[in-house]
């Protein structure tokens, strides 16, 4: 062990000098009459003291001849120090993370007892630890002991935060062994025992098909499927009612929506813009068709992360890996490489929260900055995985076959040559045309004497005339000079000559009942917001954006005009940005009738806009008839290509991502503080720490592979003897079944997560998913085969005293409907719910874009809206009505359990929204088609809604209501009720 000699450094931390008072030499020298540590405030909790054999151990022992051990210095900074003096967290200029940086500070000189910290400890100078209770009596000694002694600090030693949790936690052991011989039940009636508590007695038979059978497909059971499972008294009619229900194309959407919850699937890229993302829906189909299928949850997992190597070419696998950009990310775009890197981490950090959370129940995300606070979670563990995941970028991307792409090719490659003989040829004109422009340019272009257009104003005068109707049409505009549309214009001027009797005005002002029109650059949801209107308003900060290449100015009546100005960037600091665009070439032409035009004015004497302008009107000069000709024809033919090339099938591609090889090239460092301008030690991409001694690692070179790193990551967190991804999918199953999991906080398995109400059960269900090779619904079944699950919601008033929340399954708690199964039951009593499955989704809103996107819920829902809510094509920070307000999660993060409100609001939208009515009027109608009889229309509106007959004062109420209101009025108060939304 070496030591350091250290060289004398000015005092700064306290940033004033020591008193040497009598008080303070007797405290640092450790006179035990003065030594005593100031009592703790009456709030504080007072620290826990040393043992008495360890106070006459210091007591004893005089300072100058006792050296404290680092050992005991480092326990006493862990705990009181480093938290707020690291690496990340430097208060006060000052580290006591690490050696080097310790003493660079000047804060402790080897043997001196006037080094400042040991007086920011104790004495009249004590001031540390800051909001805490200060160092006890023991602790100051030690640390005054370990200075004095020459402050060793061994080489390669550092002190770091400890997490409130270590590798001893919970959700980090092991699986417990297998136990084949034990049920569900076995592991709820321990629990229930202990706590002298008993299991409901079994649900009716309608209340169990309708629970079972919303729990697996999201949908209500039919009358006829409920009349034939209670008239079927068999021993395994429930088990073949869960192996149909299992088997049905409506398990996939059901619990495709689940996983969709959890992977944050959205289809609008969100922040700012959130501009829809229409090629990401085959993730959502994968999914459906993954649960469907029963694909195992490993492979499935594998795919997430991997898809596109381990199924390269195959659609239905590569497209698996688009859960890594199915979240937001952010494509506003930034000049500034600072931003541009943080931008980029965030971007990273977002796909490492996504990952880490929905696979290993673990918070990752929050070692970004630090070491986790609370779980044994590394800095370097975050930043492994963001070497692994470091080279994926959101975009699309084809996917297919070697095959497919070459039979395309062989199509289009023929067609492409023809194109690229026809464009050499135009080339070979528009060369030509070039090498006229470079000899007789400068010719033609000292003909062009006055000064270029000036956004900031330009001015044209020509002889008094009078007119009624002034018009300025666009023919270069300065960025794009082959186009004359698109210019702006913040002010258009009309001006009246001067003479003896009046001074110039301007008379184009709509204050003086001037109108302006022309086609403008459209926003939906803010129309008028470049319109002409803008052009004469009197003011410059906004301006007219052309939709084609004229603006016109009708007067107020027929005057006498001499002068125009016009401007695109008036009083502005920067005209030459490019949100100024302005008119190269123009003419100005008035009108009394609006029909007729004379030109007054032009701008084609005026010196070119910039480079582009001049040759592109020297290209207009020195193009010959012949030229012209010749260019139409061969530009026909070239489109003409064009249009059989793209009639050619493309590939599929999708919103899948696209993985970056150079992007993943390191080395990697960890971000000190979470910042990519502050980089901090090099990682490589491994597998997590807090599981070295659980799972076998791994770690990988600055050579692997892309590809490999994010194989590698699916590998080890799939590996059976991984205790976090079983445990964590386990209780998700859990959840969904019973409304709350076994851990109550799906995605932390960790110290600020919830303790696992039976955590035998959960590991058993862990075993059992690996014994069934990670498929789901081999574990769907056990579950709902058990009597736990079969068990009735009634209520039990001493029961709820022991356990109100039924977390021990007393009970099974009633729920009510997500939003999705609410909109999908009222489409299917009314009898319009569509059940095509798959491809683009439908829209319950307005989708209105410019530079951001806006999302206008729709107040009228088409036939097109039909289909299950799972299709619905869901926005980031969109409203859609009744799904927003009965808590569809925005999916801007992952939603591992939904809220469940009860507001207005939701009363309100099922009441008055168009949807509901809509509904309300289909579900009269099929009752009328079914049966003329009022009584029989009643029982049978029950018996689709409720799965059950009404009792004899239900049909008094409804026979009077629809007498009084008609059917129409009873359907939509049963579209209504509690019990139609409410699962038992």
């Amino acid at each position: 062990m070496q030591t350091r000699c250290v060289k004398v450094k000015p005092m700064f931390f306290t940033k004033r000098l020591i008193a040497l008072t009598p008080l303070w030499l007797a405290i640092v020298t450790g006179a035990s009459a003065l030594a005593e540590s100031p009592p703790a405030p009456p709030s504080e909790t007072p620290r826990e003291t040393p043992s008495k054999a360890a106070q006459e151990s210091s007591a004893t022992t005089p300072a100058a001849s006792r050296t404290a051990g680092f050992d005991e210095v480092d326990a006493i900074f862990t705990e009181h120090c480093v938290r707020c003096h690291n690496e990340n967290n430097v208060k006060g200029d000052f580290r006591i993370d690490d050696r080097e940086a310790f003493f660079d500070t000047g804060m402790v000189e080897a043997g001196d007892q006037y080094s400042t910290l040991l007086a920011v400890i104790a004495g009249p100078d004590q001031s540390m630890p800051k909001d805490a209770p200060p160092l006890n009596e023991h602790e100051v000694q030690t640390v005054r002991d370990w200075v004095l002694g020459q402050a060793n600090w061994p080489d390669g030693r550092t002190i770091t935060e400890k997490s409130k949790a270590d590798s001893t936690w919970w959700s980090l052991q092991p699986l417990a062994q297998p136990s084949p011989q034990a049920t569900i039940d076995d592991f709820v009636d321990d629990v229930l025992q202990q706590a002298d508590l008993t299991r409901n007695p079994p649900a009716d038979r309608r209340t169990l098909i309708r629970r079972a059978t919303y729990d697996l497909t999201g949908l209500p059971p039919t009358s006829d499927e409920i009349d034939r499972f209670v008239a079927d008294q068999s021993d395994d009619a429930y088990e073949l009612l869960i192996d149909r229900l299992l088997a049905s194309p409506h398990y996939g959407q059901r619990w495709g929506r689940h996983w969709l919850d959890v992977v944050r699937f959205g289809e609008s890229n969100g922040f700012e813009r959130n501009i829809l993302i229409n090629d990401l829906w085959p993730f959502r189909d994968y999914v459906i068709d993954s649960f469907n299928q029963d694909k195992p949850f490993d492979q499935m997992l594998t795919e997430h992360l991997a898809g596109d190597v381990i199924g390269q070419g195959d659609f239905d696998i590569e497209i698996g890996s688009a859960f890594l950009v199915a979240g937001p990310y952010d494509n506003v775009g930034n000049q500034d490489a600072d931003q541009i890197a943080q931008i980029r981490a965030n971007t990273i950090d977002e796909m490492i929260r996504a990952t880490s959370e929905a696979f290993l129940g673990l918070t990752v995300g929050c070692a970004r900055c630090h070491n986790h606070k609370f779980d044994p979670i590394l800095q370097s563990d975050y930043y492994r995985l963001y070497a692994t995941l470091g080279g994926t970028r959101h975009g699309s991307r084809v996917i297919t076959t070697p095959d497919a792409k070459r039979d395309r090719d062989a199509i289009v490659a023929p067609l492409n040559d023809k194109k690229a003989e026809l464009e050499k040829q135009k080339k070979q004109i528009d060369d030509a045309i070039q090498q006229r422009i470079n000899s007789q340019g400068d010719q033609h272009a000292a003909k062009w004497i006055r000064p270029q257009p000036n956004r900031a104003g330009t001015t044209e005068t020509f002889d008094p005339i009078t007119t009624q109707y002034v018009r300025i049409l666009c023919q270069s505009q300065d960025i794009n000079p082959a186009t004359g549309n698109g210019f702006r214009i913040d002010e258009f001027q009309i001006w009246t000559p001067q003479d003896k009797t009046s001074a110039p005005r301007n008379v184009a002002l709509a204050s003086s009942g001037a109108v302006a029109s022309g086609p403008s650059r459209e926003i939906k949801d803010f129309p008028g917001a470049y319109g002409p209107h803008l052009a004469i308003d009197g003011k410059s900060g906004e301006r007219f954006i052309s939709a084609s290449n004229h603006l016109t100015v009708k007067l107020a009546e027929p005057t006498k005009i001499d002068r125009v100005v016009f401007s695109s960037a008036k009083d502005e600091d920067i005209p030459e940005h490019r949100k100024f665009v302005f008119v190269a070439d123009y003419r100005i032409e008035v009108s009394d009738d609006g029909e007729m035009w004379t030109e007054v004015a032009n701008g084609h004497d005026r010196q070119a806009a910039n480079d582009a302008h001049r040759n592109h009107r020297l290209r207009q000069i020195e193009t010959t008839p012949d030229d012209r000709r010749s260019l139409v024809q061969l530009n026909q033919k070239i489109r003409k290509l064009s249009r059989q090339i793209a009639d050619v099938p493309r590939l599929p591609s999708a919103w899948v991502g696209n993985h970056v090889a150079k992007d993943a090239q390191g080395p990697f460092h960890i971000f000190i503080g979470g910042s990519p301008q502050r980089k901090g030690e090099v990682v490589l991409p491994s597998s997590l720490s807090m599981l070295a001694d659980t799972v076998e690692t791994y770690q990988l070179d600055d050579n692997a592979s892309e590809a490999d790193r994010r194989v590698r990551l699916a590998q080890w967190m799939t590996d059976d003897a991984n205790p976090l991804t079983p445990r964590v999918i386990a209780n998700r199953l859990w959840h969904y079944h019973f409304g709350t999991g076994i851990v109550s906080t799906p995605n932390d398995f960790g110290y600020m997560g919830g303790q696992p109400s039976h955590p035998k059960l959960l590991d058993h269900l862990a075993n059992e998913l690996i014994a069934a090779k990670w498929r789901l619904k081999p574990i769907h079944k056990q579950i709902m085969m058990s009597q736990t699950y079969r068990q009735s919601s009634v209520y039990s008033a001493s029961s709820a005293q022991v356990d109100a929340d039924s977390r021990m399954l007393w009970r099974f708690l009633p729920r009510r409907l997500s939003a999705e199964e609410i909109r999908d039951t009222m489409l299917m009593i009314s009898g319009k719910l569509d059940t095509k499955l798959g491809g683009p989704g439908f829209r319950l809103y307005h989708y209105l874009q410019d530079n951001v996107a806006t999302y206008v819920p729709r107040d009228s829902h088409g036939p097109e809206t039909y289909r299950r809510a799972v299709y619905h094509q869901n926005a980031r920070a969109a409203r859609t009505d009744l799904m927003t307000d009965f808590d569809q999660p925005d999916c801007a993060f992952s939603a591992a359990r939904r809220a469940e409100t009860t507001t207005p609001l939701q009363a309100l939208t099922t009441l008055n929204h168009q949807f509901t009515l809509d509904m309300s009027d289909f579900f009269a109608k099929r009752l009328e088609a079914e049966t003329t009889v009022p009584r029989q229309q009643i029982e049978r509106a029950f018996r689709i809604a409720y799965g059950r007959d009404p009792n004899q004062q239900e049909v008094i109420d409804c026979t009077e209501l629809v007498a009084q209101h008609s059917l129409r009025a009873l359907c939509r108060v049963i579209l209504n009720t509690s019990e139609l939304i409410h699962v038992r």
